[in-house]
């Protein structure tokens, strides 16, 4: 039988093993309701007010739904076969990973973390590379994606890399840029799970919706609110200050 992990049961060949059918269940269960419950609890840690109760308690589920959805996804990536997913699963994971370490170690340091994170996001930034250059020399297609695509990922995973090596550099950071990176890494990770929900499984959704431009707004609204949270924590910082020094 073929080794790579098929899409869904359907894809698994007549008179499989019974714990093959068990682990694609599996894998599927948690790729399918590790996002879901990741996009559901992370619109609610973006809408809630920050630092309550809620906002706790909906970020820690996203962490988790998140990592799991991740990890999962480029498990099933390398069983079948799809690189470029592995790639989309280990960014993933890193966001949140990254954003959830930021608000867990203490202020103004780095440790082991920092130092393995830019080291696997610059990996990632550079398979981006390499498969952006393969889908070029293949007629401008690779994996069912085009070239641009790659290249694209590979740009903004170069700069991740950038703004890990700057916080590295500095030793840490604290403050209201403590809060800032957690706050549009986190929403990165949404956007990520939430527009390749909404723009890219549309096939499971009702026939009506197929196409609807509508499906980019819930796909777009955490780079909306992303834009809106770094904003307010920006002015209302600026605010205190100017009280302090009239």
């Amino acid at each position: 039988m073929n080794s790579a992990m098929p899409l869904s049961i359907s894809h698994l060949p007549a008179g499989a093993p019974w714990w093959i059918f068990a682990v694609v269940v599996l894998a599927l269960v948690l790729h399918i309701g590790g996002g879901s419950v990741g996009i559901l609890s992370g619109y609610a840690a973006v809408f809630v007010r920050k630092g309550e109760r809620l906002h706790r308690a909906s970020g820690k589920v996203f962490v988790v739904a998140m990592l799991i959805m991740g990890a999962v996804a480029a498990s099933l990536a390398v069983w079948i076969h799809q690189p470029s997913n592995i790639a989309g699963g280990i960014l993933a994971f890193y966001l949140v990973a990254t954003a959830w370490m930021t608000v867990r170690r203490k202020p103004g340091s780095v440790g082991r973390f920092e130092y393995g994170s830019l080291i696997a996001i610059l990996c990632v930034a550079f398979a981006f590379v390499i498969w952006g250059v393969q889908a070029t020399v293949n007629g401008g297609e690779l994996d069912g994606y085009r070239a641009p695509f790659y290249y694209t990922f590979a740009v903004v995973a170069a700069l991740f890399a950038t703004l890990d090596f700057r916080v590295i550099r500095r030793g840490g950071i604290s403050g209201t840029q403590r809060i800032a990176r957690h706050l549009w890494r986190m929403c990165f990770a949404l956007f990520f799970a939430a527009a390749s929900f909404f723009l890219g499984q549309q096939k499971v959704m009702p026939a009506f919706m197929h196409g609807s431009p509508l499906l980019f707004v819930p796909a777009f609204a955490p780079l909306v609110l992303m834009i809106y949270w770094l904003f307010r924590i920006r002015f209302a910082t600026a605010f205190r200050k100017l009280a302090v020094a009239t």
